[in-house]
This record gives C-alpha cells, sequence and structure tokens, in this order.
C-alpha cells in the first residue's frame, strides 16, 4: 500500500515544494480527486472479487502499454507485494502487445474513410479471467473504437462481474487520464521527454467473442452514422443500477440528484468511490475559471480528443460547448465532418489540437513544442482536458453506445 504522497506528482518525478506542483493547487479539486479515484481503484477498502493483485497487475500492464517506465516500476513493485508470479506474467504481455493506438474500425456507415483496422491482442494466463482484462486493456489502450457487446460478453464469460466489468473500465480508462497528466507535467516542468511518434503497431487478429446472456443489446437503436451537432441518447451494454435500487452512498456519488434519471451514471455508481472522484476531478477541470485556459478552449481539446478516439457522444456534447462558449462553430463542424487535422482558424487553437493529439495518441508524443508559449496554468488546464477524455472517451465506447432521439431521425 501506498503512503499519502500525491501519486501523479510522484509518477512525474515533482517534489512537493516543485513549483509546477504548487501550482496545480490552483485545480484543488482536480488534484484531490484524481488522488481519490488512485485509491478507489487500487487501493479500495473492500476490493471485493477485483482483487488487489489483480487491480496491480493490470496498473502495471497498462503502463508498461504505455512506455511509462517510472508508472511501470511503480505498480510492478505494488504488484509485487501481492504476487510472487504475476510479475513475470505481466511483463511478458507487456513485450508481446506494445502498439500503437488510436486506431480502429468505425460502425458508422458515413465515416468508414476513417476507420483504420488493426485487431484484436488475445491473451493466455496466468488466469482466464486475468487473460480476459489484458485482452480487454489492451483494446481500451489501443483502439477503444472497436469497443462492442461481444467485449462485455468476452469479461462475462471470463468470470467478471457486472460490477467489476465496470471497476475494470474506470480502473483502465483513469489509468489513460493519469499517465497522461504525467507525461504532460514532465513536459511543462522541462523535463527531457521524448515524444514517442515512431512507435509500429503491432499485428494482431479477430476475436471470437460473444455477447452472452447478461449483456444488453438493443436491435432497434437508431444509432447515428457520422459525428452529429446535435444531442445523442446513450445505452449501456451493462445493465445499470434499478433507480429504485441505489443505495445512499451511490446517490451521493451522482453529485448531481437528477443523474439518478440517467442510465450511464447509473451504470458507473456499481463502484460510487471511482464515480464520485471522477466526477469532481471533471467538473473542476472544466468549470473552475480561476486563470489558465478559456472555457471555449477546453471544451475545443475535449472535442478533439472525442473526434480521434472516435467517441461519438463525447464529441456531440463538447462541440456544443465549445459553440456555447464563443468558439468557431464553422471550425468545429469542420473538425467533426473531416477529422482533427483540419486548419481551426486560427495559430492557438491549432496548437491546442496539436497539443490534445499528440497526448492522445499512444504512446504519447507530446513535447516541448507543443506547449511553446502557454504559461502553466494554460499548459495544465491544456493537459487536463486532453487527458480527461482520454478516461471520459474509453467509459463511453467500451461500456454502451449513443442513440439518435426521435426529434433528430
Amino acid at each position: 500500500m501506498t503512503d499519502t504522497a500525491d501519486i501523479i506528482n510522484f509518477l512525474a518525478d515533482l517534489s512537493a515544494d516543485h513549483p509546477l506542483a504548487q501550482a496545480r493547487a490552483r485545480r484543488d479539486d482536480a488534484l484531490h480527486n484524481a488522488q481519490l479515484s488512485f485509491s478507489a481503484l487500487l487501493e479500495p477498502e473492500r476490493p471485493g472479487t477485483f482483487t488487489l493483485a489483480e487491480r496491480y497487475a493490470v496498473a502495471t500492464y497498462v503502463a508498461g502499454l504505455h512506455r511509462a517506465d517510472r508508472a511501470h516500476a511503480f505498480y510492478a513493485d505494488l504488484l509485487a507485494d501481492e504476487s510472487d508470479s504475476l510479475p513475470g506474467h505481466v511483463d511478458a504481455a507487456i513485450e508481446r502487445g506494445l502498439s500503437a493506438g488510436p486506431y480502429g474500425v468505425f460502425r458508422e456507415s458515413e465515416l468508414t474513410d476513417f476507420s483504420e483496422p488493426g485487431g484484436f491482442f488475445l491473451h493466455d494466463g496466468p488466469t482466464e479471467r486475468l487473460a480476459g482484462a489484458f485482452d480487454i486493456a489492451h483494446l481500451l489502450v489501443y483502439h477503444p473504437r472497436d469497443s462492442r457487446p461481444e467485449a462485455i460478453g468476452h469479461l462475462y464469460a471470463t468470470g467478471w462481474s457486472s460490477d467489476d466489468i465496470v471497476s475494470l473500465a474506470q480502473l483502465v480508462s483513469f489509468l489513460a487520464f493519469q499517465l497522461r497528466v504525467v507525461h504532460g507535467l514532465r513536459v511543462v516542468s522541462g523535463q527531457s521527454v521524448t515524444g514517442s511518434d515512431t512507435a509500429t503497431r503491432g499485428a494482431g487478429e479477430q476475436p471470437d467473442w460473444r455477447v452472452t446472456d447478461d449483456v444488453l443489446t438493443y436491435e432497434e437503436l437508431a444509432r447515428p452514422e457520422r459525428f452529429v451537432d446535435h444531442p445523442l441518447g446513450w445505452h449501456g451494454w451493462v445493465p445499470p443500477v434499478d433507480k429504485k435500487d441505489l443505495t445512499a452512498e451511490q446517490v451521493d456519488s451522482l453529485i448531481k440528484p437528477e443523474r439518478a434519471d440517467m442510465p450511464y451514471f447509473r451504470l458507473l455508481a456499481r463502484d460510487p468511490a471511482a464515480l464520485k472522484a471522477r466526477t469532481l476531478t471533471d467538473l473542476d477541470i472544466f468549470y473552475n475559471t480561476d486563470g489558465g485556459l478559456g472555457r471555449a478552449e477546453r471544451e475545443l481539446a475535449a472535442t478533439v480528443v472525442s473526434r480521434l478516439n472516435g467517441c461519438i457522444y463525447c464529441a456531440s456534447v463538447h462541440q456544443r460547448r465549445t459553440k456555447d462558449e464563443g468558439g468557431d462553430a464553422e471550425r468545429v463542424d469542420a473538425l467533426l465532418a473531416d477529422g482533427v487535422d483540419v486548419d481551426l482558424g486560427s495559430k492557438s487553437w491549432n496548437q491546442l489540437r496539436d497539443l490534445s493529439v499528440a497526448l492522445t495518441v499512444t504512446p504519447m508524443s507530446l513535447t516541448a513544442e507543443h506547449i511553446a508559449g502557454l504559461d502553466w496554468a494554460e499548459a495544465l488546464d491544456a493537459v487536463y482536458s486532453a487527458a480527461f477524455f482520454n478516461w471520459a472517451n474509453r467509459l463511453m465506447l467500451f461500456l454502451g453506445e449513443p442513440e439518435v432521439p426521435r426529434r433528430f431521425r
């Protein structure tokens, strides 16, 4: 178990008195709740059937796939305290599974030209359950837009419960955020960081995964066929908690009472501690206007990341917020239609686009060039905003799918 030191600062090699570590206090809720997310997902008081050894094994694997050496060593040490045999299995899986992302196939008929097929990486042992977790972790790290209900079925078939599936998805998605914040802090603090833009994509295969009886599917769902500029609905492949069955802890984790009517949040409430910490991190990153980037710029970063990862639901929400905060609607629409290489109309917005892309690719390729001219507060907000949507996109893509509301059909 770890002590009370801030994990992100530790992984970024920032002492508590480092000026950048102190600058993070401007977004104190984000700092505090990122730490609470670590506690909820990696050191829960009641880990239940998702054991600490499994959690540390997944974290070690995910850090290794990101080529995040310091984080890999940190999580490997935690794993070694729980198991003598697992570290060797994990490192062998990392060596075989290294790849580059994001890639994946769009299901949407008008986005097939943007598809980049790459296949899945499948694992053997050390247990069927952990092999299933690694299969899904690899999917979420490198190609989350390949998520389908069959992937949820694969977890059910390898011994994962609904609660544990949500916790596993939160863990891998949180690590996608944490490791990107760490990389960004190292760049902003002036440490020597080489962008990994020459990584090659590993050869994948197509799995024979099946939808099990536990998976929710929707034959008649009106699915979007492209990125859209209007609201969408969302339906989970894992059953959400019934509203009438929400516990006091789960209701508290929603933060906003009206979210009890939203299946997505009732699904994430299966791990209430993780949901509460994630939500408070989100709110501070995007709505705390004490210095740093403007709201439109933060929403633009979220939209760019969502477009690159292929999260149609998230992009629909944050393109609208970008526009509502004063963003150029024509440029934002072009981003949705044509992808992240479009000209966003200004040097500063193109720089923010490039920063967000460099932090989203796996392994990360962000370097000092991407933050040139930004002060620390602006750079931190840019890093936080882009990193957070690498968390949000993975949850949305993996746990369910969007629907076009009747009024927009």
